[in-house]
C-alpha cells in the first residue's frame, strides 16, 4: 500500500473537492447539490480558511480523501472547537487509512494550536462503521442530537 500524504488543500483541488462533496451527498443523503452553489461554497472555504480549511489525502499522486475543518467558539472552554465536516475517500481508497490520516493530522494541528479546545464531528445514526472507526481514533459520542432549520 502505498504512503498517504496529507497536505493543505490549494485551488488546484477545487474540482476535486466539488465532485467528492457531491458524491458524498448522494450516498449519505441521496441527496443532490446544486454545482454552482457548491463550486461557490468550496472556493469561498478556499479563499478564506475563517471560513473552512481543506485537507486532501495523497496516494500515488492521487487525491484519495478529503476534509474540511471549520470552527465554532466555545464560550464554556474559553476555546475553538474544530468541525471536521465534508469527509470523503474515494470508494477504492476506503479502509485503507486515508480517514486516518486525515484525522491525525488535523488532531496533530489542533493540538499544536492553543486556542484550539477539541474536534467535533456528527454523524448519521445509521452509519455504524464511521462511529466505530471514530470512536477507534479516540472520539466519543455526545449526549446531544443535532437540529436545524434552513432560513
Amino acid at each position: 500500500m502505498p504512503d498517504i500524504v496529507v497536505r493543505r488543500a490549494t485551488l488546484a483541488d477545487l474540482d476535486t473537492i466539488v465532485s467528492f462533496n457531491a458524491a458524498m451527498a448522494r450516498e449519505t443523503e441521496d441527496k443532490p447539490l446544486d454545482e454552482d452553489t457548491l463550486r461557490r461554497g468550496v472556493r469561498a472555504a478556499l479563499h478564506d480558511e475563517k471560513k473552512g480549511r481543506y485537507w486532501v489525502a495523497m496516494r500515488s499522486n492521487e487525491v484519495a480523501g478529503a476534509l474540511m475543518c471549520t470552527t465554532e467558539w466555545s464560550d464554556w472552554r474559553c476555546g475553538m472547537f474544530w468541525w471536521i465536516q465534508s469527509v470523503y475517500v474515494r470508494p477504492r481508497h476506503r479502509r485503507q487509512g486515508v480517514f486516518t490520516a486525515l484525522y491525525r493530522n488535523v488532531y496533530t494541528t489542533a493540538k499544536q494550536d492553543a486556542d484550539v479546545c477539541g474536534l467535533r464531528l456528527y454523524v448519521e445514526k445509521e452509519n455504524t462503521g464511521a462511529q466505530q472507526t471514530y470512536r477507534h481514533l479516540g472520539m466519543d459520542p455526545t449526549a446531544y442530537d443535532m437540529y436545524e432549520v434552513e432560513v
